[in-house]
Order: C-alpha cells, then sequence, then structure tokens
C-alpha cells in the first residue's frame, strides 16, 4: 500500500507539472490576436517558428506595422517560457524521485557482520555513535533504492517498526546456539510474509566455517521456503550466482574494528617491520610451522609476532591498539589458515594497506571443494582479482621475506596504493552488486 501511495502521489506530481507545461505551451505558442489582445490586432506571419519566439523576431521585421503591445507581449512570453523551464524541472525531479525511490528496503542487522555491510560496504552512518546502545539506526538512497538499517538489543521480533515491503536479515549460522536465534527471525519474517505485511526477504548469513549450513536451504524459495535471496560467508559449495552468492567475511565489526580511512602517512612512511603475525597458534597446526620458519635465520626479529596459545573472543583496549600498530607499521601480514581459510586478517590488513601473505589451502569440511571449485578456496577473493601473495606451504616464506629486504620504499608505496585502491573497488562491486541483486529480484518485471 505505501508503495502504492508513493507511486499515486509522483504520478499526480508528473500530471499537474504535464498540465502546466500545456498551458504554457499554448500560451506562448498561440496567435498574437488569442494572447489577450484586440480582436482587431494584426496577425503575423510565423511560418517555420517554434514555439519560443523571441521579441528580437518581432524587431528583425522592420516592414511590419508598429504594434503597441510589443512590451506586454515580451513580458508574458518571457513568463510563459519561465514558467515552462519550472515545469519542466518539476516533471524531471518527480521521475528522478519516482525511480530513485521506487524499492524501500529495511536491513535487520542481527549479527556484526551486519556491520560490515552497513558501514564498511554501504560507507553508512549509525545514529546514535555509541557502539553500546540498545537501538542504532540508519538511511540512505542507493540506486533506485532506499535504505534503512536497524541494529541493537532492541531490536526484537515484533517490537519495532517494519517499515518496507522488503526485508534484509542479517543472521549468525556459525554455531548450533547461533542458529537457533536466527531461526527465530526467520520464523518472525515468514509470520509476515504470509499476512502480507511484507513481499520479499533476503538473507545476509554468517556461515558455519566448515560451510555446514544446511539448516537455512529449507527457508529458501527453490526449496519451497520464502527467502529469494541468500548471501552467505565462505566458499558454501551451493553458490550459483542466481540466488545463492558468496558474501566476504570482511573485518571483525564484533570486535569494534573501525572503518579506516587511508592517510598520506600510511601509504608514504616506512614502516618499522616486514611482517606481523598476532594471533592464536593451534597445536598441531600450519600456524607452529610458521613460528618455526619465522625463528630461523632471525626472521622473527624483523616481524611483529605476538603468539598467544588459546583464542580470545574480546580484546583489551591495548591488544586490540597493538594489533591496529602491527598492521600500520608492517609491510606484509601473515594469514595462516584458521578453522577456515578466510579470516577477519584478511580484511583488516587491507584496511591498513598491509598486503596479506594468505596460506592458500582448503581447510576440512563442506566447503567448496578446489578440484571443482578451481579458484577455492577465497573463490570471490581471487575472482575479484585480489593482489595479493598466495602460497601453500609456509616454507615459501623465507624467500618472501629476502626479496622484501631488497625492495625499495618507492616499490612498496606503489603497492600499498595499487592494494588500497583494490579493496576501496572490492567494496564498491559488492555494494553494486547487493543493490543490484536486490532491485532485479524485488522490482518488479517490465516484461508484459
Amino acid at each position: 500500500m505505501r508503495g502504492a501511495r508513493r507511486r499515486l502521489c509522483s504520478a499526480l506530481i508528473v500530471a499537474y507539472g504535464l498540465f502546466s507545461l500545456y498551458a504554457a505551451y499554448g500560451l506562448v505558442a498561440a496567435p498574437e490576436g488569442e494572447r489577450g489582445r484586440g480582436p482587431s490586432a494584426p496577425r503575423r506571419a510565423c511560418a517555420g517558428r517554434g514555439p519560443f519566439r523571441s521579441f528580437t523576431d518581432h524587431v528583425a521585421l522592420g516592414n511590419e506595422e508598429w504594434n503597441p503591445w510589443d512590451a506586454d507581449e515580451k513580458n508574458e512570453l518571457a513568463v510563459a517560457q519561465q514558467r515552462y523551464e519550472a515545469n519542466l524541472k518539476m516533471i524531471k525531479y518527480a521521475r528522478s524521485h519516482l525511480e530513485q525511490t521506487s524499492l524501500r528496503v529495511q536491513i535487520w542487522g542481527k549479527a556484526a557482520i551486519g556491520l560490515y555491510l552497513w558501514q564498511h560496504i554501504f560507507g553508512g552512518h549509525l545514529e546514535p555513535a555509541d557502539v553500546t546502545a540498545q537501538w542504532r539506526e540508519g538511511s540512505q538512497k542507493a540506486g533506485k533504492t532506499y535504505f534503512s538499517f536497524l541494529t541493537g538489543p532492541s531490536v526484537v521480533p515484533g517490537y519495532f517498526s517494519v517499515e518496507a515491503e522488503h526485508v534484509v536479515l542479517v543472521l549468525n549460522g556459525r554455531e548450533p546456539a547461533k542458529v537457533a536465534y536466527a531461526t527465530q527471525w526467520l520464523h518472525y519474517a515468514q509470520t509476515l510474509m504470509e499476512t502480507r505485511k511484507i513481499q520479499h526477504v533476503a538473507v545476509v548469513l554468517l556461515g558455519n566455517e566448515q560451510c555446514n549450513n544446511a539448516w537455512i536451504r529449507p527457508y529458501l524459495k527453490r526449496n519451497g521456503g520464502f527467502v529469494n535471496l541468500l548471501f552467505v560467508t565462505y566458499d558454501y559449495a551451493f553458490v550459483d550466482e542466481e540466488d545463492i552468492f558468496q558474501w566476504p567475511l570482511g573485518v571483525a565489526t564484533y570486535r569494534s574494528f573501525p572503518v579506516v580511512e587511508p592517510s598520506w602517512s600510511m601509504l608514504h612512511d616506512p614502516r618499522s617491520y616486514i611482517c606481523n603475525f598476532l594471533g592464536t597458534v593451534y597445536k598441531n597446526s600450519s600456524r607452529e610451522t610458521l613460528m618455526e620458519i619465522l625463528k630461523q635465520d632471525g626472521h622473527d626479529k624483523l616481524c611483529w609476532i605476538a603468539a598467544r596459545e588459546q583464542w580470545q573472543p574480546q580484546e583489551t583496549n591495548e591488544s586490540f591498539k597493538n594489533y591496529q600498530d602491527a598492521l600500520l607499521q608492517s609491510d606484509l601480514t601473515l594469514c595462516p589458515v584458521g578453522i577456515n581459510t578466510e579470516c577477519y586478517r584478511i580484511y583488516e590488513a587491507c584496511s591498513y594497506g598491509s598486503l596479506p601473505v594468505i596460506e592458500d589451502v582448503m581447510t576440512p569440511g563442506d566447503c567448496g571443494n578446489s578440484s571443482i571449485y578451481h579458484s577455492a578456496p577465497l573463490q570471490l577473493l581471487k575472482t575479484m582479482g585480489a593482489p595479493f601473495i598466495f602460497i601453500k606451504n609456509w616454507k615459501e616464506l623465507p624467500a618472501i621475506l629476502e626479496k622484501e629486504k631488497k625492495m625499495s620504499l618507492q616499490e612498496k608505496i606503489q603497492r600499498r596504493k595499487k592494494l588500497l585502491e583494490w579493496y576501496r573497488n572490492f567494496k564498491a562491486r559488492m555494494r553494486q552488486k547487493f543493490i543490484n541483486t536486490l532491485e532485479n529480484s524485488f522490482l518488479p518485471s517490465d516484461k508484459g
């Protein structure tokens, strides 16, 4: 109903403008004798002239008899032409406004990955700025769509206003407890669909690190459910670029990793370290191999290394500052695999112009098989042309570090510029792909 009312109002504006244009055109184009002048006023030949004859046209006809109404006619024509142009602008504005707001989408951010979508990819703002606020919201227009974003603990089913007929639900499906909470939101959205309060639903899903996302499949429209589109992290085997799309993991917004604006010093200053690795070293993992290799030939003294034995979900202020400083002060960021090859560290390194060195191996689980998906793992990043260093074994690292020692500052500056520009374009392309996908799916087709 809201969409119908908006279209009706826009149509009325356009109709009013067209009527005004017609009236203005009639005033300008009508013969002189029909513009309020006396019936005995002589008419002039106007063959070959358009509707906007200027006063200079009358002066040019020096052999015609003097016309006492020329000054009034000049003013009348000027006013009519101004009215014509003003109404033309109004129609253009009404049409563009109609196009820009032809789709309204409300995003319900119920997982931290929603902040990466809104603040990092969309470049959107939230009010209040306090990350601990119970309720935060923002809005912006993009393409033909008006987006509004809601997040915070106070955003719970049935206790906020559903102000759009199209919804994007951002959920966490990484572990069973998160899946149970996500399912509650899906059931709420399904109820709104059944009562015709919303028309379409898309889901942005922080998927399971081993790609065990079978629980979401019954909700997809292709399987008899109601979810039109699914954007999911990691190399999920069912990604088909039709209704299931791979989505970037992004930065750790749950740790309040900020939107980083590149600075002159970030690009041009020498960095104190060749590489960095701050993270958890799991037993019998490739990370142990990495630590051993770094200790060889004193490479650990050239890099900022801070290893811990147990993963910590939250950072202290000091540890978080150290991590950001390490990214800013290192030319390379080492990215060994964890439970999945894709990690927050990759995107966080890009934010500071520190080139990721990625262990390019498949991890155990149900993610895309590299024998079928030739660019897996990290299929999305590779498809987008990520300018990273990919290695299959950390034994390749010493040669990389030796090459780094020989690079000039100017070469490193150019590499940073290339990395930061790629990351900026990557986010812009993901934003446009997201918008286009929603509009193509949610807007009515023009085909008869």
